[in-house]
């Protein structure tokens, strides 16, 4: 059996990598990674597809063990992704698509440095803008404060395998299958295994 890759989508908020990671799920053969977390479910959240919810002692057991690829506390409440369940996934043969911010992917990369990490980048910053002021959620502060993170964010790029420019999403979507696919075509002890197999068949 192929052994899956942990495929990491990054980028700045409002690029668009939740939306690319929803669709590369409902259209190709791979997973979406769960997080943990100590907050508690909201209506409709159900334990194991939104979130794996947990106390506060059984995250910090996680964080004691090892057991998480990453972490962070956000308003009080730990987020984090376990390690053990995304290796499952793909000892099983299954891709796992990881959508995080950019600074959860740097600790990603630390504790899994053979993933593959996808920067996704909006066509320039006034569409990124036009992006954030369309949700409606964010005032004039915030919105600036948002964009000047992104300048920012952009200086790690470098740790990146890919990157992909989300200014059509189809286009993006495309673009970040061909990068799945393209993985699994590469020289790796997989395929030196197949050629062990053909060796022996002779």
């Amino acid at each position: 059996m192929k052994k899956g890759q942990l495929f990491i989508v990054s980028g700045p908020s409002g690029a668009g990598k939740g939306t690319i990671c929803q669709k590369l799920v409902s259209e190709m053969d791979v997973e979406l990674s769960i997080s943990m977390t100590t907050r508690n479910p909201r209506p409709g959240e159900v334990d194991g597809v939104n979130y794996y919810f947990v106390t506060r002692e059984e995250f910090e057991q996680a964080i004691q063990e090892g057991d998480l690829l990453e972490y962070a506390e956000v308003y009080g409440n730990f987020y984090g992704t376990p390690k053990k369940k995304v290796l499952d996934k793909m000892a099983e043969g299954k891709d796992v698509v990881l959508e995080i911010d950019i600074q959860g992917a740097l600790k990603v990369r630390k504790e899994y440095p053979q993933g593959i990490y996808i920067f996704i980048l909006p066509p320039s910053m006034t569409e990124l803008r036009k992006r954030i002021t369309r949700r409606g959620s964010d005032s004039p502060d915030s919105i600036e404060l948002r964009l000047g993170k992104t300048l920012s964010e952009v200086s790690y790029i470098d740790k990146y395998n890919y990157c992909v420019i989300n200014e059509d999403l189809e286009e993006a979507v495309a673009r970040v299958k061909a990068i799945i696919l393209a993985e699994h075509s590469r020289v790796s002890e997989q395929i030196y295994e197949l050629i062990k197999n053909y060796k022996e068949e002779v």
